[in-house]
């Protein structure tokens, strides 16, 4: 019995090592999809526990971590800034020395412009605070469900994809690779929120509901909007250059001026413009510039009742 054991292990043994040798034969192709014998990349831990103190510091108190107070919060707040700064310092110098790598890069400074862009990062925080108080003021304006600002920052998804997203649009302002879309598509797997860090966002915006909701990398969105679940801001078509390869950063996603409400299911696609005070019904399909104070449905469904002798009544 003890031959036979040691015969099947070998056996498998044997198995496992033509297995590992076929697929490490899958990296020798370099096409992309590997990262050997490289650097560290940001990674998604660090970056969660980014999204996190971010979090704590806009909101502090709503993550139940600490008990503020105004004698101790500057210690509180400080302790947690100095961290981030550290954290995310790292974070974005290892995505530059990514984008000096790929691009050929040799004269690139990571550590100090890390720690420069870190600081400029940082310094929005005050203006972030000051967008989301008027994106939680919009939420409970606009939802007759909402019973207290507390509710609204602890359990509405739009809120947190909304300042997810505002930290991420910074760190894409700045040209930082990889973390402000890691950061985005995070908020997107806990809310089904998917903005991308490129797209421009108002003050006193209102996801309602949230899930489904699709905004492009180019789309504008003005002061005041309030977005239904399921909505798409997309790109009908996407330019090319004369080699018929995709022009990267081109205006492409819809621009959404002041007050504009959006029901769910619209889809609104294409470098178009909605107008100010503009009403987007649900399931709209939309291609086409509208002008300020339009408002747009599509047509009810009628319903037909069918009688006994299989006769259609209207």
């Amino acid at each position: 019995m003890e031959e036979c054991k040691v015969k099947k292990n070998n056996k498998q043994d044997y198995y496992l090592d033509n297995l590992v040798n076929e697929i490490c034969a899958t990296y020798d192709d370099k096409t992309g999809i590997n990262h050997i014998e490289g650097f560290n990349l940001p990674a998604e831990e660090e970056i969660l526990e980014i999204i996190s103190a971010l979090l704590e510091i806009v909101f502090p108190g709503f993550s139940s971590k600490k008990n503020y107070n105004l004698n101790t919060l500057k210690f509180n707040i400080g302790a947690i800034t100095t961290n981030l700064f550290y954290q995310l310092s790292d974070q974005v110098e290892r995505a530059l020395k990514f984008n000096c790598k790929r691009e050929n890069c040799d004269d690139c400074n990571y550590f100090e412009d890390a720690k420069k862009i870190t600081k400029e990062v940082l310094s929005e925080i005050s203006n972030i605070r000051a967008a989301m108080k008027l994106d939680v003021v919009a939420a409970y304006n606009g939802d007759p469900a909402a019973m207290s600002y507390d509710e609204i920052i602890l359990s509405y998804p739009g809120i947190k994809a909304i300042t997810i997203q505002r930290f991420a649009h910074v760190l894409y302002h700045h040209k930082i690779p990889l973390i402000p879309r890691m950061m985005t598509e995070f908020a997107h797997r806990i809310t089904g929120i998917d903005i991308h860090p490129g797209a421009h966002l108002g003050e006193g915006v209102f996801i309602d509901h949230g899930t489904g909701v699709v905004i492009g990398e180019t789309a504008r969105i003005g002061n005041g909007v309030k977005i239904y679940q399921g909505v798409t801001l997309g790109a009908l078509s996407f330019p090319k250059n004369a080699c018929g390869v995709i022009i990267k950063g081109a205006k492409r996603h819809p621009t959404i001026e002041e007050e504009v409400t959006i029901y769910s299911g619209a889809t609104i696609l294409g470098d178009i413009v909605v107008g100010a005070n503009s009403v987007i019904g649900g399931n709209v399909w939309l291609s086409e510039s509208v002008d300020k104070g339009t408002k747009i449905m599509i047509e009810p469904p009628k319903q037909i009742v069918k009688n006994k002798k299989n006769k259609n009544l209207k």
